[in-house]
């Protein structure tokens, strides 16, 4: 893993355009929590947080959630520091058994949808009753994805998006807003 350059992530930032400003966030993340209390709340789910990027969205998410869950995290990427989408890498299984178990996988962003059908296919192989999948930000790229979100926060452009939990050069996941990089 590379160092963050300072300077290079300083410059990204400023000549990127806020596509989500962090109240707009902020309402979005407490929507998405409504809804999934009142779907799951009886049903004491278990949250799995992808990791690394669902860090932020599924921290928040669970402060607004009023029901008792069971949280775990798995960690699976298309991505690492890269712009682009390639070969899928299993880092971490959950902890806790999915077997009969209603499982809420928390994400980032729905790119392509390649890594959120993935897992929830390997969570249904492995018993899950039932995946419900919620993403803070669904791509609109056009692509006709494998997998919807049950649960999706806010829609950002087709362009290469960073803060709240999405990084661009490992920099930026901590920014409390939704950004799109210039140029791309």
């Amino acid at each position: 893993m590379s160092i963050i350059d300072y300077q290079d992530a300083q410059a990204v930032l400023a000549e990127a355009e806020v596509i989500h400003s962090a109240a707009e966030v902020n309402e979005a993340v407490a929507r998405v929590a409504a809804c999934i209390t009142a779907d799951l709340g009886e049903k004491c789910p278990l949250v799995l947080c992808v990791m690394t990027g669902g860090v932020v969205f599924a921290g928040q998410l669970m402060t607004q959630l009023k029901f008792p869950l069971q949280f775990d995290y798995l960690h699976v990427t298309r991505y690492g520091q890269d712009t682009a989408g390639g070969a899928l890498s299993w880092k971490a299984a959950p902890w806790t058994s999915v077997k009969d178990r209603i499982v809420l996988v928390v994400d980032d962003i729905l790119d392509e949808g390649i890594t959120l059908a993935v897992i929830r296919d390997r969570l249904l192989q492995l018993g899950a009753a039932e995946v419900k999948t919620a993403v803070f930000a669904d791509k609109a790229n056009g692509l006709n994805k494998p997998i919807a979100a049950d649960y999706v926060a806010v829609s950002v452009p087709n362009r290469f998006v960073f803060g709240y939990g999405m990084d661009v050069r490992g920099a930026w996941r901590n920014l409390p807003a939704v950004y799109a990089v210039k140029g791309l």
